[in-house]
């Protein structure tokens, strides 16, 4: 895929042998906007490596229809910003980071504004106040766009363009295999050079984990190919904890469309009034909530799954017809442009959507400052658990999460904090074992953990996913190259997603257990997870008390 910057070639830039053997203060792994925000905090200060195994600018962020949530209306405040976050996330949203995110999202959106953002403006003035939509589950209007559905690109492009031009090194096509410790502190990351099929040690203070979610891990997701729960895997096996991996946000609506690859359809679609009907015609959304098609997004997406089990379709029409057709086109330039690539009119057509993997609450357990229980090693992003999300993220919190968090990663890494201290109680993976099923490739796996651990679970269904998928794991070759490098990541994050949601007996947020409808009063608790090695004396199967 072209990129949105224009660089050297490839036979221009440094190879990634140059940077082996090298030292830096801080290497990030991913240049998405956590990452990034991460590195350009600290370029004026410290030594530092950004590592990402694709090209800069490929990342989830790149991709990000939405915006960026921050209390900027007169009629709003942080205070009612975090009374929403809390409440989407369903009790088990930790208080203090969520004060932390809503608190400071002001102040990062004018840091935007101020290395170039092009962000939306009232009346499209450039001296404009910023306009500032609505999306389901917030209570004012505060979701701050560029480019009407083209945030995403913009962000990414602003803080790549800001990379390129500062003192940070960076280099594509690099992945990490494994991070380098001793006695108990990250010293350096192996690095795979795609192309070039070779293995590096590269040195380090402190590693930054901002490598995203795990998206891939489903059949169906708004997510791109690098979204492999590489930070995942390669923190539990360093030993960190991870926590929360049984709520995975599945997005209402996305294009179902023979031939068309799955692709997002904005919350912010139905922020401005678009109708969720299903195949007969019928506007059903008001049957399962009185919120309608603003309800948050997990009770959407088990209505729409519901509603296409009633109707025996394979998706649900979101119909846009009623609403201005120029203010349409104005407000979603990608989604008319990419609609009208396969014969849809966004304006008289209705969409064919359903729900698809978006996005990975859970993630390595950090404090607010992005350290982990391993020394040196921190994380950021959508590859962190803060618990700032709980058990459903609230529409347009995750930029966010990226903009405040990183900051906060960055101070801590120039402070030279250690560890987050003691190690929670936490469960441990059982070894992989031999079964049926042979070795996997991406694509049974996808179709695996869509039925068994998808939008609705029950225990049948997870108890056989984990059998196969501890199957898989002993049976998968050793890694030589990116593809299975993956596959054995994406494995690994599988049999933890399986396990978070078999040990959580109740329904919550993104989480619905169909053999455990309802949400339990014992339930507010994280579900953690540490590698048996690094796990001595933890108890099977203990959950943790949410602060």
């Amino acid at each position: 895929m072209a990129g949105i910057l224009e660089r050297e070639t490839a036979t221009e830039a440094p190879t990634l042998a140059s940077f082996s053997g090298r030292s830096y203060d801080c290497i990030v792994i991913g240049s998405g906007v956590a990452g990034l925000s991460v590195a350009l905090a600290l370029a004026d200060h410290a030594r530092v490596l950004v590592l990402t195994k694709a090209a800069l600018e490929e990342s989830a962020t790149r991709y990000a229809q939405g915006g960026i949530a921050a209390a900027l209306g007169a009629d709003d405040s942080a205070a009612l910003h975090l009374q929403d976050t809390l409440a989407a996330g369903a009790g088990l949203v930790d208080a203090r980071a969520a004060a932390v995110l809503t608190g400071d999202a002001a102040a990062r959106v004018h840091d935007l504004v101020a290395l170039g953002m092009p962000v939306d403006r009232e009346g499209g003035r450039r001296d404009g106040p910023i306009a500032l939509g609505r999306e389901a589950a917030h209570s004012a209007f505060r979701i701050v766009h560029a480019g009407g559905d083209a945030t995403g690109a913009h962000l990414e492009r602003t803080l790549a363009t800001r990379a390129l031009d500062s003192r940070i090194d960076v280099r594509e096509q690099a992945l990490v295999t494994r991070l380098l410790a001793e006695r108990g502190r990250v010293t350096g990351v192996e690095v795979l050079d795609c192309e070039r099929g070779t293995l590096q040690h590269i040195e380090a203070r402190a590693i930054v984990l901002a490598c995203g979610g795990a998206g891939q891990l489903y059949r169906y997701t708004t997510n791109p190919p690098p979204a492999t729960a590489d930070g995942i895997a390669l923190a539990y096996r360093a030993g960190a904890e991870v926590a929360d991996l049984e709520f995975i946000q599945f997005h209402p609506t996305a294009l179902r469309l023979s031939g068309a690859p799955t692709f997002l359809i904005s919350e912010a679609v139905r922020g401005e009034g678009a109708v969720l009907r299903d195949v007969a015609g019928r506007a059903f959304m008001a049957d399962y909530d009185p919120r309608a098609e603003l309800a948050p997004r997990d009770v959407v997406a088990r209505a729409i799954h519901a509603q296409m089990a009633a109707t025996g379709a394979d998706h649900v029409f979101l119909d846009l017809r009623h609403l201005p057709a120029e203010r349409v086109r104005a407000r979603f330039p990608q989604i008319d442009r990419f609609c009208r690539g396969y014969g849809l009119d966004i304006t008289r057509d209705p969409l064919p959507v359903a729900p698809a993997a978006h996005y990975t609450m859970g993630g390595v357990r950090t404090t607010i400052d992005g350290q982990t229980n391993v020394a040196g090693l921190f994380a950021c992003g959508e590859a962190a658990c803060t618990g700032v999300h709980g058990a459903n993220r609230l529409a347009s919190n995750s930029l966010l999460e990226g903009l405040v968090f990183a900051r906060r990663v960055a101070q801590s890494v120039l402070a030279g904090a250690g560890p987050a201290g003691p190690q929670a109680d936490a469960i441990s993976l059982p070894p992989a074992e031999p079964g049926n099923g042979g070795t996997p490739t991406r694509e049974v796996l996808q179709q695996l953990m869509w039925a068994r651990a998808g939008i609705v679970r029950d225990g049948a269904g997870l108890a056989q996913a984990r059998a196969t998928l501890a199957a898989w794991e002993h049976a998968l070759p050793g890694p030589h190259d990116r593809d299975s490098y993956e596959l054995a990541n994406l494995v690994l994050a599988g049999r933890l997603v399986v396990e978070a949601a078999l040990a959580r007996k109740e329904s919550r947020g993104a989480h619905y257990r169909a053999d455990f409808p309802q949400t339990s009063p014992d339930g507010v608790r994280h579900t953690v997870f540490r590698a048996a090695a690094a796990a001595a004396g933890a108890r099977a199967g203990a959950l943790v008390h949410a602060a």
